[in-house]
Order: C-alpha cells, then structure tokens, then sequence
C-alpha cells in the first residue's frame, strides 16, 4: 500500500521494529490501559501475530502523533483459516472451502483522547485499497465490546440474532471454553434499534453498514476484557455507492 495523505492524517505500513512497538503502546492503551498500571515495564500488547502480519498506522501529520492502527493478515483463501488468529477462538471450519483470498482485520484502535470520525474514514480507504491491490474477496475478524459484562449490550446483541447472523454455509461454531450464546439467550428479545445502535462499536456498525455478518455467540475474551464476535465482509456485497466512497477515502 502506498503511502496515503488526507487532511490532517496519513496513512502507512509500519516500516521498522519501532514502528510495531508504537502500534503494540497504542494498543495496550487501548485495550488494557484502562485497568492494567505502570510499574516500569515498557506496556505493551503484543503476540506472536505481530511478526506475521502488516501493520497499519494512522498519524497526524503535523506532530507525527499515532492515533490509530490495526494489523492484517493476508491469507489466499480459506484453506489457510487455521492460520489466522480468529481461528484460535472461533471453529471455521465451514470457511475453509471459501476459494477467494482474504484479509483478516485485527487490533483495529484508536487512541482514546481522539475522536475525529476521518480516522475511521481513512482507515476504511486504506483497507479499500488494499482490497483492490490484493484482490480480496472477504474481510474478517472480532469485532469487540468492552467489558467482559453483557448488560447494557442486550439490544445490541438482539439486533445482531434478528438481522446480521452469518449465512449457514459460513456460520461459525464454539470453540472458545466461555461465549454468550446470544442467538439463542435473546431469541425471544426485540431489540430497541437506537439503544442497539448506540451500544454497537463503530467498527462493527460500519462492517454491518456494507453487508457483514457475525456469529451467534459472542467469546469472553478476559485477557483482553471484551466480548468479540467474528465478523466477516464479502467485498461483493458492499453497496456500490458505499464502495465508491470508500475508494475516493483510499484515494
């Protein structure tokens, strides 16, 4: 991916180990900063995904500020799921006969103290050039809500059972030894849209915006202190004048 430049962000590849630890310093802020404490190790979230992955970094370009980032994995189809860190929580087995290449998503933060609705534009413009540079057919990965608690998300999920579940064919089983089998919990649930709405994650209402899916449990994640569905996006089903925004954000 080429370098991007809108207004007052660009967007690239990490280029060196510093690169990488700026984006696992970003990401322990994000996701374990807010109960974990300097003691005087350097804080970081990092796993053996790192090394495996492209990292993708959003600064502001005047300070050089990192105010978001998120890792991808490029996988030539879905022969090679296994290898993918959603496939460490989730069985998708039923992906693996999925014959286009794929890119799954992760890590995806922005930095608390940043609320600019362009990071997540450009975010967006760069995964769509990506796509188009690579030719993937289906994005992936968790999508997360804070906190291991599920009150306060029950619309949310409700909407999730009555609108967005993954298509049979592609649905995913447990595999994690703590979900919320919320399909199933909520069945007899209708949501509220608004407070469904206001309680989903951003990242996951723009993938259900262009046509996602998810799963119908949600894993309790507690090292990470969230619940995660997997949520995948087939790049055909994005609505044209959704697609033709996106690549005008990719530049």
């Amino acid at each position: 991916m080429r370098p991007l430049r809108k207004g007052r962000y660009q967007v690239g590849f990490a280029e060196s180990d510093a690169d990488i630890r700026s984006a696992q310093q970003l990401r322990w802020l994000c996701f374990l900063g807010r109960y974990d404490e300097a003691d005087g190790r350097e804080l970081l979230d990092a796993d053996d995904y790192d090394g495996r992955c492209s990292h993708v970094l959003i600064r502001e370009t005047a300070t050089g500020q990192l105010v978001a980032c998120f890792r991808m994995l490029t996988l030539s189809a879905g022969a090679e799921i296994g290898d993918s860190y959603s496939a460490r929580h989730y069985n998708l087995s039923r992906l693996r006969d999925y014959r286009g290449r794929m890119a799954e998503i992760g890590r995806f933060c922005i930095h608390p103290q940043w609320h600019d609705p362009d990071i997540l534009r450009l975010a967006w413009g760069a995964l769509a050039r990506h796509v188009d540079e690579q030719r993937i057919e289906m994005l992936f990965g968790c999508s997360s809500f804070a906190g291991v608690d599920t009150h306060g998300y029950e619309d949310a999920f409700a909407m999730l059972r009555e609108r967005h579940l993954a298509p049979k064919r592609w649905l995913p089983r447990v595999k994690a030894p703590q979900v919320f089998r919320f399909a199933r919990v909520l069945r007899l649930r209708k949501a509220d849209p608004r407070r469904a709405m206001a309680a989903m994650p951003p990242l996951l209402r723009s993938y259900l915006a262009m046509g996602g899916w998810v799963s119908d449990h949600a894993v309790v994640d507690r090292q990470l202190d969230t619940l995660h569905v997997f949520t995948g996006l087939e790049v055909c089903a994005i609505p044209p004048g959704r697609a033709k925004l996106l690549r005008m954000a990719g530049g």
